[in-house]
């Protein structure tokens, strides 16, 4: 019953604890982070609760406290706190490892064109797949947006998004059944494409991009507004 709940503590309590450490000083960061994470969960929020209602996805209570709210789990609200946390944690840390690693604007630019034009196609040929559909429909977005205002994040943030890819299959995997008889998470499966990487639904990839990049955008404006 408390696997969820068990997932959103570890992910969420190294990244916290590593916020003290003085050299990066990450709780200087905190009112930005703390602020953009939580505007970004309330359209995700929304969003989690009508396709819960409508069956895109549901949870396994014996994986969940009973306790729901509009629908969902506590744990399923946690987790839009705890895994953006962990992952804008990792983002940040490694750019104060490695300050500069990131992409060229232009290689940016035209790895951006192309997931946009190939989620442009997936979009057209699979738009009675809700899951599908809305997922690559904010993906495209995000990515015009990025294109359009010229935004630098894409830059660190394509690199730094693969090694988040690395703690979220382990998560998610988990959520989706891997290593345990049932899945905490389950999938109508007429509503996504039905690639699986491993059991995680292959939208759930751009659910995560989704998710965060947004909220790096926020925190590095928010950044400049607060100076910290």
């Amino acid at each position: 019953m408390y696997l969820y709940l068990a997932l959103n503590i570890a992910s969420f309590s190294i990244p916290f604890l590593y916020s003290f450490e003085k050299k990066m000083n990450y709780i200087q960061y905190w009112k930005s982070v703390f602020l953009a994470i939580f505007l970004v969960a309330i359209p995700f929020l929304i969003w989690d609760i009508l396709f819960t209602q409508n069956g895109v996805w549901g949870f396994n209570p014996q994986y969940h406290l009973n306790k729901l709210i509009f629908g969902l789990p506590i744990e399923e609200i946690l987790f839009f706190i705890c895994i953006p946390y962990a992952s804008v944690f990792t983002h940040y840390a490694i750019g104060y490892f490695f300050p500069n690693l990131q992409l060229s604007k232009k290689l940016t630019k035209y790895l951006s064109i192309v997931l946009f034009l190939v989620a442009t196609i997936v979009i057209i040929f699979n738009a009675e797949k809700w899951y599908t559909f809305i997922n690559l429909l904010v993906f495209v977005g995000l990515l015009a947006y990025s294109l359009i205002t010229k935004n630098t994040v894409l830059q660190k943030f394509y690199i730094t998004f693969l090694v988040i890819l690395i703690p979220f299959f382990i998560v998610n995997g988990i959520l989706t059944g891997s290593f345990i008889q049932q899945e905490v998470v389950w999938y109508n499966n007429a509503e996504n494409l039905g690639i699986r990487l491993f059991t995680i639904p292959v939208e759930d990839v751009f659910y995560a991009f989704n998710m965060l990049f947004p909220t790096i955008v926020l925190i590095e404006k928010f950044k400049l507004k607060f100076n910290a």
